[in-house]
């Protein structure tokens, strides 16, 4: 039987969401206390990976079990795992179900903030410098009509295609003057959200013009984009899938 796992988690003391050999990963950690609830080994598959520091309000992952799911899952799992990691919700999918390729989409927010926050610290990018957020947007606009985004993706990345398809790119701008980035596509390359943001600060301070974004995504060229934006920022926040829940 294959279940699906939603959870959340605050990636500022994880070295990302895939367990890798030199730092402890969300996943481990998962992987660890399922093993510990369930009484056996346990791998599970992410609907994406997101990279050290980054934080997620929605993310799922699947697992594949051949006995039934134990009593009080939920409390067990979460009264192991750390506080800064939380599973919402376990339940039954089809047996072809998978959290990263059924993924419908994937929505990201990046948060800015105009001042210094104690009280945001590790979960958004200080940015005091003026900005021209109406040109921020006008630029994000641009990338609703363009599909590759080689310019925007690391370098050394393991992927067929650079194709994306993104449906909502804007800036919404707080009463307090902090600033959400929002963006929404069936999918994301490796470091292209931080890119993205990167570049996008870039034009609110008058370094590139809006027809340079453009000229930016048409080159393929990633040292033509702006630096990556800090990963505290960064929340993945709601996959999109299109089955229901199987009782």
């Amino acid at each position: 039987m294959r279940y699906f796992l939603e959870l959340a988690y605050k990636g500022t003391h994880y070295h990302g969401w895939q367990r890798q050999p030199n730092g402890l990963s969300v996943q481990e950690v998962l992987e660890t206390a399922l093993a510990t609830v369930l009484r056996q080994p346990i791998a599970i598959v992410g609907s994406g990976r997101t990279d050290a520091g980054v934080h997620a309000t929605q993310q799922f992952a699947h697992l594949d079990l051949d006995t039934p799911l134990p009593e009080h899952l939920l409390r067990s799992l979460n009264s192991l795992i750390p506080h800064d990691i939380a599973v919402y919700d376990c339940f039954p999918v089809r047996p072809d179900d998978h959290a990263r390729f059924s993924a419908m989409y994937r929505y990201y927010q990046y948060h800015i903030s105009r001042r210094k926050n104690p009280f945001q610290e590790g979960m958004s990018y200080v940015f005091t410098l003026p900005l021209n957020v109406e040109a921020m947007n006008e630029a994000a606009a641009i990338f609703l009509n363009h599909t590759d985004f080689e310019s925007f993706s690391k370098v050394k990345t393991d992927v067929k295609t650079f194709n994306c398809r993104i449906d909502r790119a804007s800036w919404e701008q707080k009463p307090n003057g902090d600033l959400v980035f929002h963006i929404q596509a069936n999918r994301f390359l490796h470091g292209m959200v931080r890119a993205l943001v990167g570049t996008l600060l870039d034009v609110g301070q008058g370094k590139r013009s809006v027809a340079d974004v453009e000229r930016i995504i048409l080159v393929r060229d990633r040292k033509q984009a702006g630096r990556a934006a800090p990963a505290a920022g960064l929340f993945l926040t709601e996959v999109g899938y299109d089955f229901p829940k199987t009782e």
